[in-house]
């Protein structure tokens, strides 16, 4: 008898949910998944939950995961829900909060944030000797107080209005959220703003800044198990779980229960040739909504396509890849999503 190629298997169960064959893209769903992960689709009503490759890995359907930069789209969801509850508005400028807030540049505003045109750098100057020093937690050793200083003295009017991918200004949206929901300055007061306003009414009990569960270990460099850490900065990149999670999060934005921020798309110069747009905590490629993260030893993605239904999410034992193409989970995703063809490329 012959084995049923699971990798084959597992798309032709997908092409069945999504109604369009996706089997074209075997070879880079077994390069994605060579170490291990979880594929899930949903739509219609309909999930489809898989584990794949890596046998032994000890990953589970229900695995909880670092879901890396895949946090930005839950910080931009609080920022929305204080929107609507009138404690933010997305154009004033930060500086309105007052306290810590008040030497903020006039064009840092909390849309400027979500969308990465704040005119901030990717990283707090620091984080240039930490991503060396403390390489799984790069930000640890700053305190809330120094990542606004850093992001006071570095934001930058020329470069505002541009898209450059910042998780300082992820990570600062994060803290005005906790300030803005009456919550301390810290992490701690992100995940609790994050519970009240977002995950308890979404019904995510599971995502949170501490994993829920045991967390499916990482396949980092040399082989190291470890988590990464984000300090302060954990709104850019700190949250943990499951894929089921994602589903449930990328529908609640197509039936309205995230708030609607994510159909604010602009187009900012500056951003990716494959990126056609960016939304608050999103970007768009020819209408579907994603994001992708890479910790040090995990990767993750998520996205929704409107007029379609579908929601894809993907979690990937691995990360930042010494060699080839970093692109491999986008280009998954937005296969699944219906935004490229099997066989197109980003």
């Amino acid at each position: 008898m012959f084995r049923r190629d699971p990798f084959k298997h597992a798309l032709g169960e997908a092409s069945g949910l999504l109604g369009r064959d996706v089997r074209g893209v075997v070879g880079l769903t077994r390069g994605v998944f060579h170490r291990g992960g979880v594929l899930a689709v949903s739509r219609g009503g309909q999930r489809l939950v898989v584990v794949l490759g890596a046998a032994g890995s000890g990953v589970t359907p229900d695995g909880v995961f670092e879901l890396a930069s895949v946090t930005k789209p839950f910080t931009a969801a609080l920022a929305g829900a204080l929107v609507r509850g009138g404690h933010l508005e997305w154009d004033t400028p930060m500086r309105g909060l007052g306290g810590p807030w008040r030497g903020f540049p006039a064009f840092v505003t909390p849309r400027a944030l979500a969308t990465h045109t704040a005119g901030l750098p990717t990283h707090p100057a620091r984080a240039a000797m930490t991503t060396f020093t403390r390489f799984y937690d790069p930000y640890g050793g700053m305190t809330a107080a120094q990542a606004l200083a850093s992001a006071r003295r570095w934001a930058n009017r020329g470069q505002a209005g541009r898209f450059v991918y910042s998780n300082l200004g992820a990570g600062v949206l994060a803290l005005a959220g906790a300030h803005a929901a009456g919550e301390a300055l810290s992490a701690g007061g992100f995940g609790r703003a994050l519970t009240r306003h977002v995950t308890g009414p979404l019904g995510l009990p599971g995502v949170g800044l501490s994993p829920a569960g045991a967390v499916v270990t990482p396949a980092g460099l040399l082989g190291s198990t470890s988590t990464t850490g984000f300090g302060p900065l954990a709104g850019a990149g700190g949250l943990f779980g499951t894929a089921a999670d994602l589903l449930t999060f990328g529908e609640a934005h197509l039936d309205g229960r995230a708030g609607t921020h994510w159909q604010q798309v602009t187009h900012p110069a500056g951003r990716p040739a494959h990126v056609t747009g960016v939304a608050p905590g999103w970007m768009e490629s020819r209408g579907a909504l994603w994001h992708g993260g890479v910790a040090r030893g995990t990767r993750a993605a998520l996205g929704f396509a409107p007029d379609s239904g579908v929601v894809a999410a993907l979690l990937v034992r691995g990360g930042t890849p010494v060699l080839g193409a970093r692109g491999g989970v986008a280009w998954l995703l937005l296969t699944l999503l219906g935004t490229i063809p099997p066989g197109g490329h980003l």
